[in-house]
């Protein structure tokens, strides 16, 4: 990792005006320099750039930084990359790496991997392209689908011909282990009886056959996958990269690279369901559009979106399939809708898709829809509403009852209180009586023996190391701790973002879901490691205090923290404290019912021995005790 004081020192020793005016045109403003926003479309300046403050801000689409945010923005550089450049332009010397060598190496690996399977994936994405012309069929169906040459060329679009090894024309040595690490051929497994060497010899094939084919990017442009669709009638329909070193479905979005600039010209991001509706949407004049990869939409592709802009429209099918994509995107976009952004639902008629409407209604009409979508509250409402006879008092109870963790998962603002009331009335109680209500069930919950998060005795605080708040320190000492787990947890993840990396989707979760301010600030943590790798907190704090309050920065990250030595076994502990809270109270929800179902039985015994591993593993004897 770079020094944070060689950051300091290199900041110090920058220009943002200079480096900013490289790339935007600015003017003198007073004390400061003004231009068009280089991030979304305007024709009235609002970027500002600061020599005083060394940042820059745009008061219209709210981009902000210093002048190693502006070149990762900007030009897409990795932090390594935009350090090492801006230190060429001042004449320092980027420091050695601090990591040790076993890390350096394995990252070097892995790095060095990822771009070789990238390299395979681009030369197989241009021979695929070249097939095109070679086979009429193929660019017989591109062509009734209404694509044009220009439209095709943008997304790379290709064919993969029949038969089972085309792909051996492109690379003699078809053996090769890195065209199975990147998805591209399929090794037979092993039969009964026969070894892994018996089935290397097997005969390898193609994965992609006879399939119009839509190269993946990601959002720096590198082919990371594919997705095949078939021409004429077969299964599956679609056909995608399986999970590899480069490529994760549930993180990528098809069609982001090529949507950039027009997510920022138009304001918004729709997002589809379909490769075809993206290229076919891009082809109407909506370039703006991206779309899953045959996976539900996942808390990782909100985070990446709401990097581009703070507007996200969903676009599903009406049939009951769209009706449940739609249940699970709101469920992924819930912990990120803040006041400064909007979510939104488009349901169009049964009979279309985004492709279809566009060419048989028009762009306009569509255009109107976007207008008319369903903001998140009442779909959240209506969502809860299902099933509930609002008629009568049962049925208002149950719809609350739906309502409530929806609407518990919205982050603390003017939207979560104004929800509230609108839930109130159509539950049939005043605001405050469901707030009253919601709060006292909290509380109970609280106050179990098993859910008192770092409460003293509680499994979390033993796990933690936390103890009870202590007087006030006086002035000249330092100061306490965070007071809370989940305070250690982020502080931690925010001075080492590259343990980030080496957590568990199952914790990664679990951060998402800590109380406000800390869910939210996980989950942007984690847009940043995912767009430009670990970051000291030199090059983070910046970035963090333009998305959270200076109040809350302060409080998670006191300049004493920087003299605390952190090692990843703590956040490992901190961490599993609080699954030992989480878990406790769903055993103790599960004990009324476990021996009356077989079925909570079971989960109540997998649940109990998955505690008792943490505990022993966390020295946790009795009621909590150390």
């Amino acid at each position: 990792m770079i020094s944070p004081q060689f950051i300091q020192d290199l900041l110090s020793r920058s220009d943002v005006v200079e480096v900013v005016g490289q790339h935007v045109e600015l003017k003198k403003a007073g004390i400061n320099h003004k231009g068009l926003c280089p991030f979304h479309s305007e024709k009235s300046p609002s970027f500002t750039v600061s020599a005083t403050r060394q940042t820059f801000h745009c008061f219209g689409c709210g981009a902000h930084g210093n002048a190693i945010g502006f070149l990762m923005q900007h030009c897409a550089m990795p932090f390594p990359d935009a350090v090492a450049d801006l230190a060429q332009r001042v004449g320092m010397t980027v420091p050695m790496d601090e990591r040790s060598a076993q890390d350096r190496d394995r990252a070097a690996a892995l790095k060095k991997q990822q771009a070789t399977l990238s390299d395979v994936l681009a030369k197989a994405a241009q021979h695929y392209q070249k097939q095109l012309g070679k086979h009429p069929r193929s660019a017989a169906y591109l062509a009734k689908r209404g694509l044009s040459a220009e439209i095709i060329e943008r997304f790379g679009l290709g064919y993969a011909p029949e038969g089972w090894r085309f792909l051996s024309t492109v690379f003699p040595e078809y053996d090769d282990p890195k065209l199975v690490d990147c998805g591209l051929v399929i090794t037979p497994e092993p039969q009964e009886g026969q070894g892994a060497t018996d089935a290397s010899r097997n005969k390898r094939y193609d994965r992609f056959r006879d399939r119009i084919l839509f190269p993946i990017r990601s959002v720096q442009g590198e082919v990371i996958g594919f997705g095949g669709r078939v021409i004429d009638a077969g299964e599956p329909k679609y056909l995608n990269s399986p999970e590899t070193p480069v490529f994760s479905k549930g993180r990528e979005l098809y069609g982001l690279h090529e949507a950039r600039s027009a997510i920022r010209h138009k304001g918004h991001a729709l997002v589809v369901e379909g490769y075809m509706d993206v290229v076919a949407l891009a082809q109407s004049g909506w370039g703006n559009a991206v779309a899953t990869l045959g996976t539900a939409c996942t808390a990782e592709h909100v985070t990446k979106l709401f990097r581009f802009t703070d507007n996200i429209v969903f676009s599903f099918d009406g049939d009951s399939a769209g009706r449940r994509a739609a249940g699970r995107a709101l469920e992924a976009a819930l912990p990120f809708a803040t006041d400064a952004r909007s979510v939104r639902f488009l349901f169009l008629p049964p009979e279309h898709d985004p492709d279809s409407f566009v060419r048989d209604v028009g762009a306009e009409a569509f255009a109107q829809c976007i207008e008319q979508a369903t903001p998140l509250s009442r779909h959240l409402i209506e969502l809860a509403q299902e099933s509930c006879d609002l008629a009568s008092a049962e049925g208002r109870a149950r719809f609350l009852v739906h309502a409530k963790p929806w609407w518990t998962a919205l982050p603390e603002g003017a939207l979560k209180r104004q929800l509230l009331s609108d839930l109130a009335r159509q539950g049939g109680l005043a605001a405050t009586d469901l707030h009253e209500l919601w709060q006292l069930d909290h509380q109970r919950r609280a106050a179990s023996p098993a859910s008192r998060a770092g409460a003293p005795g509680s499994d979390s605080a033993a796990a933690s190391g936390f103890k009870p708040s202590a007087p006030p320190r006086p002035a000249n000492q330092r100061r306490a701790p965070p007071s809370s787990p989940a305070d250690h947890v982020v502080r931690m993840l925010l001075l080492h973002s590259e343990w980030l990396e080496q957590l568990p989707p199952s914790d990664h979760d679990l951060i998402h879901h800590l109380p406000a301010p800390h869910g939210d600030i996980g989950a942007w943590l984690e847009r940043q490691l995912a767009e430009h790798g670990p970051l000291p907190w030199a090059a983070l704090e910046p970035a963090l205090r333009a998305h959270a309050s200076d109040e809350v920065v302060d409080k998670l990250v006191p300049r004493s923290a920087m003299e605390d030595e952190l090692h990843f076994q703590d956040l490992r502990r901190v961490l599993d404290g609080l699954w030992v809270d989480k878990l406790s109270q769903e055993q103790t929800e599960l004990a009324a019912t476990a021996a009356q179902d077989p079925s909570v039985m079971a989960r109540y015994k997998t649940l109990s021995l998955r505690l008792n591993h943490l505990k022993k593993s966390l020295h946790i004897v009795g009621e909590g005790k150390l």
